[in-house]
């Protein structure tokens, strides 16, 4: 039987009895990284007691998943087997859904336990009121596609929640704080760790607040709901820098649409052309 099992996000104390147990129970595990999985065992038994019996450890991750579950055979899970993630959810922008679909097609026995995910925390700790949101997981890193992806997302008629590394996380501050300055966002960093900080407001505001060793660890970013533009008909703020016009033009355009300046947005309009 497998057993996919969530790990804590930040906070070694968010371990379930129930995990404990499942993993003093288990023969084998599948695992992101072989040394992060040790590690967390290790710090289980110093800190909770754990008493396991693990011998095999098996890596499974983005980038191995295929050959790994080409290589096995169903009797493999006929004993206990684990799959956990480095931290959080398995499935949820981590390794597991190949797994559980080979389950699924060869009639394996396999459940879920519930656990840490840093969206939900996110969310609950956001404010926002809509009680129904749209998860997201990672913007693609660069290019058209990611332009593309925001201006969509944007556009989404409830919150809607992103993961960033620390190395992006002015980078979409800034795209959002140039697509929509009065977007309102919750920004959660280093959930449930020693050094977990809350920002809201709006990006220009989390721009200025967010800087040097704070960008550090990773990021849960909600963007406030937007107001489902392409369901109204109306353009948004990406659809107009996007239009195919002169800088002067689309100056107008989002003068009307933002109160700025036209003299404001042409300006914009020139620095962000320069960045490309």
């Amino acid at each position: 039987m497998l057993t996919l099992l969530p790990t804590p996000i930040g906070n070694i104390e968010d371990i379930s009895l129930r995990a404990l147990r499942v993993l003093e129970g288990a023969e084998a595990l599948l695992c992101e990284d072989t040394r992060v999985a040790k590690k967390l065992l290790r710090l289980l038994t110093e800190r909770h007691g754990l008493v396991h019996r693990i011998e095999t450890f098996i890596p499974f991750h983005s980038h191995n998943e295929k050959e790994v579950l080409a290589s096995l055979e169903p009797s493999f899970f006929e004993r206990n087997v684990v799959y956990m993630s480095d931290a959080g959810m398995p499935c949820i922008s981590d390794p597991g859904a190949l797994l559980v679909d080979y389950c699924q097609r060869r009639g394996i026995d396999y459940t879920v336990l519930p656990g840490p995910t840093a969206f939900a925390t996110a969310y609950a700790a956001s404010g926002f009121l809509e009680g129904k949101f749209l998860f997201y997981g990672f913007l693609p890193h660069k290019g058209r596609e990611r332009e593309s992806e925001l201006r969509r997302l944007l556009d989404e008629p409830w919150p809607v929640i992103l993961y960033e590394a620390p190395h992006r996380m002015e980078r979409l501050l800034d795209e959002v704080a140039a697509a929509d300055p009065q977007r309102l966002l919750f920004a959660a960093k280093e959930i449930t760790k020693r050094h977990e900080r809350f920002f809201k407001g709006r990006a220009e505001e989390l721009r200025s607040a967010i800087t040097g060793s704070l960008l550090k660890g990773e990021w849960v970013v909600v963007l406030a709901a937007g107001s489902g533009a392409e369901e109204s008909g109306s353009l948004s703020l990406l659809d107009i820098e996007a239009l195919d016009l002169p800088p002067k033009q689309k100056a107008k355009l989002l003068a009307k649409a933002t109160g700025e300046s036209v003299k404001a947005c042409y300006e914009r309009l020139l620095k962000d052309a320069s960045k490309r």
